[in-house]
C-alpha cells in the first residue's frame, strides 16, 4: 500500500473520531512517560527480548524514542504530518528486521499499549460516548501503525533473506581453487608452528590456538557460514574446539607444576588436523563456483552482501563477546586522477589499492567495494586499539606504494575511518560512526586514520 493511501486512511479515522483527537493528544503528553516505562517493563518480562533490550544504551534511547513516537502518532492530522509519520513507521519497521527483533514482540508491545491508554481513559472522568470513541480512535492508529511497521519488516526481511542465501554461495570470497590451497597452507602452518613451539619447550601458555590461527578465523567467520548445516562444517567446528580444549589442559598442567611432554596427545592433534584436512577438500569439491558476487573492477566483496556480514557478524559478536571493526577508506583527492589521467588510469588506481587491502588483512577478515573510491574493511574479533594499529598500517603501506598509473608513477594517500561495535544491536550505527570518523580524518588533513570513541 502506497503512502497516499495510508495518509488517507489515517486522515479519515482522524475525521471519523475527531472530537476523541485533542483527548488522545493530551493523554499522550501527560503519560508518555508511564506509557513507556511499562511497554519496556513488559518487554523485558518476555525473555525473547534480553538480546535487543539489554545494551543501556538501547534502553535508554528507545524509552525517549517511544516517547515521542507515541506524541507523533496522536499528533499527525495534516497530511505532510500524517505521511511524515508513516515514514517513520516503514523505518522502524526497517530497523526491527535488520535487528532481528521478533514482530510478536513489537505487537505484544502495541497490545500493552492500548490496554494501558484504555485503563487510562476509563479514569479519566469522561462520559461514556468519549470514552468510547477516543478509546476505538487510540486501538484503530496503533493497530495502523502496527500494519505499516509489519509490511516494512516484512519486505525488509524477505530482502536480508534473500541477499543471505545469496551470500552462502558467495562467502568464501576467493576463487576456490586459490581459497582451497590458501587455507590448506594456513592450517598446516598452524600445525608446524604448534609442533614447533612443542619440540623446544615453549611454554604452553604461548601455544597457538587453532581458533584464532589465520585458518581458524577464516572458518569461523566465513566459511562455517557459507557451508552452514553441513557435516563436515560442523565437525570441522568440533574439531576445532576439541583441539584448542586440549591445549588449554596443556595450560592447566603447566601451571600445575606438570611440564612433561604429552606425547599421544601430540599425535591425537595430528590426527585431528589430518580430519580437518579431509573434510575441507569435500567442502570444496561440494562448491560451485562463486566468482558471481565479486565488485567486477577490483574482485573484492559486493556491497550488496555488507548487510548480510554485519547481521552476521553483531550475531556473533553477541553471542561470542568478541567485537568487531569496520574500517571506511577514501582514496584522498581521487576526482584528481580522473581529471588529469582518465578514468581508466583511476580504476587502475582502485585495482591496485584492492589488491593492497587483500593482502594485508587476515583470512576472517572481508574487504569490500563499497562504492567510487571507497573500501570498507570488516576485522573480525578485534580490539579498538589493535584496529586503529590495522588502519595505520594499511594506511602507511598504501602510502608507500608506487601506483603506476597512465605512464606516470605516482604517491598517493588514503583517509580512514575507524568505528568498532560497542555492543549495539544495529549494525546501521556502527556503520555512521565509521563514517563520522572518516569525515573526521578527512576534515583533519587527509592521509590519516581516525578511531571514533563509542
Amino acid at each position: 500500500m502506497n503512502e497516499e493511501l495510508l495518509a488517507q486512511e489515517w486522515q479519515a479515522l482522524i475525521r471519523q473520531y475527531a472530537d476523541a483527537l485533542p483527548i488522545l493528544q493530551s493523554l499522550a503528553e501527560t503519560h508518555r512517560v508511564a506509557l513507556a516505562r511499562e511497554f519496556y517493563e513488559q518487554m523485558l518480562e518476555n525473555p525473547g527480548s534480553s538480546p535487543y533490550l539489554s545494551h543501556e544504551q538501547v534502553r535508554t534511547q528507545l524509552s525517549s524514542s517511544l516517547q515521542r513516537w507515541i506524541i507523533n502518532v496522536f499528533a499527525a492530522q495534516q497530511t505532510e504530518q500524517v505521511i511524515e509519520c508513516i515514514r517513520l513507521q516503514q523505518h522502524v519497521g526497517k530497523v526491527h528486521a535488520r535487528i532481528e527483533v521478533p514482530v510478536s514482540l513489537v505487537l505484544r508491545g502495541a497490545r500493552q499499549l492500548k490496554t494501558h491508554l484504555s485503563r487510562l481513559l476509563m479514569d479519566s472522568g469522561l462520559d461514556d460516548h468519549a470514552q468510547h470513541a477516543a478509546t476505538r480512535l487510540a486501538c484503530q492508529l496503533i493497530d495502523l501503525t502496527m500494519e505499516i511497521m509489519s509490511q516494512a519488516y516484512s519486505l525488509s526481511h524477505d530482502r536480508n533473506s534473500r541477499a543471505e542465501e545469496a551470500y552462502r554461495l558467495f562467502s568464501v570470497s576467493q576463487n576456490l581453487g586459490t581459497e582451497k590451497e590458501r587455507q590448506r597452507g594456513a592450517l598446516l602452518d598452524w600445525e608446524n608452528q604448534l609442533m614447533f613451539a612443542l619440540a623446544t619447550g615453549q611454554q604452553a601458555s604461548y601455544l597457538p590456538k587453532l581458533s584464532d590461527s589465520e585458518f581458524g578465523l577464516w572458518f569461523r567467520h566465513k566459511a562455517s557460514h557459507a557451508f552452514q548445516g553441513s557435516p563436515e562444517s560442523t565437525s570441522i567446528l568440533t574439531y576445532i574446539r576439541a583441539i584448542d580444549a586440549q591445549l588449554e589442559d596443556l595450560r592447566s598442567q603447566e601451571h600445575g607444576g606438570r611440564s612433561d611432554l604429552p606425547i599421544d596427545l601430540l599425535r591425537q592433534i595430528r590426527e585431528q588436523t589430518k580430519s580437518i584436512r579431509f573434510l575441507l577438500d569435500s567442502l570444496f569439491e561440494q562448491a560451485n563456483d562463486l566468482e558471481a558476487g565479486r565488485d567486477a573492477l577490483t574482485h573484492l566483496l559486493n556491497r550488496k552482501f555488507l548487510p548480510v556480514v554485519m547481521s552476521k557478524e553483531v550475531l556473533y559478536s553477541r553471542q561470542s563477546g568478541h567485537s568487531f571493526a569496520v574500517l571506511l577508506i577514501d582514496v584522498d583527492h581521487f576526482k584528481q586522477i580522473n581529471d588529469t589521467y582518465g578514468h581508466e588510469a583511476g580504476d587502475q588506481a582502485l585495482q591496485q589499492i584492492a589488491g593492497l587491502l587483500t593482502s594485508n588483512t587476515r583470512g576472517g577478515d572481508y574487504a569490500f567495494r563499497h562504492g567510487g573510491e571507497e573500501f570498507l574493511l570488516v576485522l573480525v574479533d578485534i580490539e579498538p586499539t589493535r584496529a586503529l594499529q590495522v588502519a595505520e598500517s594499511l594506511r602507511q603501506r598504501i602510502a608507500s606504494e608506487s601506483f603506476r598509473i597512465g605512464g606516470q608513477v605516482l604517491q598517493l594517500s588514503v583517509s580512514i575511518g575507524v568505528a568498532v561495535h560497542d555492543g549495539h544491536p544495529d549494525y546501521q550505527r556502527l556503520l555512521r560512526r565509521a563514517d563520522q570518523a572518516l569525515y573526521q580524518a578527512k576534515r583533519d588533513g587527509r592521509n590519516r586514520s581516525v578511531l571514533l570513541a563509542s
